[in-house]
């Protein structure tokens, strides 16, 4: 099939003749650097992208570009929130592909044999195409529907097809980054400009369709937007801003960062694009927190986490953990023991986010590891997530947003004499560093006098012993890190 540039028509080749099935919706420009004729290299093979189609499901969308690579072979190259999957067709035997699940008994979580490896399903679910171009293997329109089930196996991917039916149509590959495939004629930020009026994650002015509140969102990046004022959530992946639905009104919650603030980490701007107050399941003594969702135009997404005894950083995991037992997930040689397992749910949100969310959108989460590095499995009805999660003191985010007046002001809890649990890691980490170069200065000493033992071990005292007041446990929670 092939979808003419110029005036939108689909045209199917079959063995005779050439027919025109009217005319084929244009892709929202979603500020891909990606386009037609776009050509790279993968594993020493050179390859062209020759048709796009694009994908919506319920709270999102996503480009499917189709390759054709040298030696007549084709793939697809999935482009995501700025994330690519290249996957090639699996070359199975009909009784291989016949054993595969049905769609209807896929889950999330699912366990699948595939090609002689174990994999896991992290999403599933069902995509409507809304629109296409340039050339493609099969016959699509809007309108079009794929039920598609995707699976994990550490950097690896598998995608079960089932547009065409069962049995399904299998293909793997793994994550890519556009720096690995080499691309060439890729679009440049003028030429995104040219055809979108606005460039690739730059704040763009925004009246809220509900109240008329000024809303400054991330074209291209983050698509959903919930009115911090009437919590209206605004759909700006059409051509003009649509109210979904209008929120029960909801009282504003005092955070540390706000929606369009800036600031600057490892020496680049990032900006915070929206926020998630979130609680747990727990009866007796429920936690709140606070999720800010950051971008920055060269790093993409990042997210940090504020809670009551201090700050985390966290990053989406592209190469997941494997499951060495029930309780032991095994990640870059390291082992990560299983901790709470609760669900979380969402009580307000504000800003914008690359997926549409809703207040009560709740999932489960498996938390693996301490609370210096952890890893966390999200779990929702339709997909799983990985994540990596390292501890940060509140003076770092502080130094992060200068300007930032709340996060300058120190909290209660620390000026009564609380440590904070970040705080905490880090002088622990610096005593015991401090300790290893006091013992090694002073090797020249012990080997002369016995004595020297006896000032080494009260100077070490010294320096440990206020860090065992404030944390008895500093010992136990120093083992577990290392």
């Amino acid at each position: 099939m092939a979808v003419c540039e110029y005036c939108r028509s689909t045209l199917v080749k079959d063995a005779d003749s050439v027919k025109d099935i009217g005319k084929m919706s244009t892709v929202l420009e979603d500020y891909t650097p990606l386009q037609l004729n776009t050509s790279g290299q993968w594993k020493g093979q050179g390859f062209e992208l020759v048709g796009r189609i694009q994908l919506r499901y319920e709270s999102g969308l996503w480009n499917e570009w189709y390759l054709l690579f040298d030696d007549g072979s084709d793939g697809w190259l999935a482009d995501a929130s700025g994330q690519y999957m290249l996957t090639r067709r699996a070359l199975t035997d009909q009784a291989a592909t016949a054993l595969q699940p049905r769609f209807e008994a896929l889950h999330p979580g699912s366990n699948l044999g595939f090609a002689k490896r174990n994999w896991v399903a992290s999403d599933v679910r069902t995509a409507h195409c809304t629109g296409g171009e340039g050339e493609l293997p099969f016959t699509a329109g809007a309108g079009w529907t794929a039920q598609v089930a995707d699976f994990r196996d550490a950097g690896s991917f598998l995608t079960l097809d089932y547009a065409d039916g069962y049995p399904p149509a299998a293909y793997v590959g793994e994550l890519v980054t556009l720096e690995q495939l080499k691309l060439q004629l890729q679009r440049n930020a003028d030429d995104i400009d040219r055809s979108a009026d606005r460039y690739l994650g730059k704040a763009m002015p925004l009246a809220c369709p509900a109240c008329g509140s000024p809303i400054a969102y991330r074209a291209g990046i983050a698509n959903y937007v919930v009115c911090g004022n009437c919590h209206s959530q605004i759909d700006c992946t059409e051509s003009t801003a649509v109210v979904l639905k209008k929120q029960s009104e909801l009282k504003a919650i005092k955070s540390s960062l706000k929606p369009g603030e800036s600031g600057r980490i490892g020496g680049q701007p990032w900006t915070v694009l929206g926020l998630m107050q979130c609680t747990d399941d727990d009866k007796d003594e429920p936690s709140t927190w606070i999720e800010y969702l950051l971008f920055n135009e060269e790093q993409g997404l990042l997210w940090l986490i504020e809670q009551d005894d201090g700050w985390d950083r966290v990053k989406v995991l592209d190469e997941w953990p494997r499951l060495s037992s029930a309780t032991v997930a095994t990640w870059h040689g390291g082992n990560f023991r299983k901790g709470f397992e609760y669900r979380s749910r969402v009580l307000y949100v504000a800003g914008t986010f690359n997926w549409r969310v809703h207040v009560g959108d709740s999932t489960l989460l498996t938390e693996f590891g301490e609370s210096g590095l952890r890893l966390t499995r999200e779990t929702s009805n339709t997909e799983i997530v990985w994540t990596r999660s390292t501890r940060i003191p509140r003076a770092q985010v502080a130094q992060w947003f200068k300007d930032n007046e709340a996060l300058a002001v120190a909290r209660p809890e620390a000026a009564s004499g609380k440590p904070n649990a970040g705080d905490l890691v880090f002088c622990r980490k610096a005593a015991l560093w401090y300790s290893i170069a006091l013992g090694l200065l002073s090797m020249p000493m012990l080997e002369e006098t016995g004595s020297g033992w006896l000032v080494v071990g009260f100077q070490i005292l010294l320096l440990w012993g206020p860090l065992l007041l404030m944390d008895p446990k500093w010992l136990l929670d120093l083992a577990k890190e290392d």
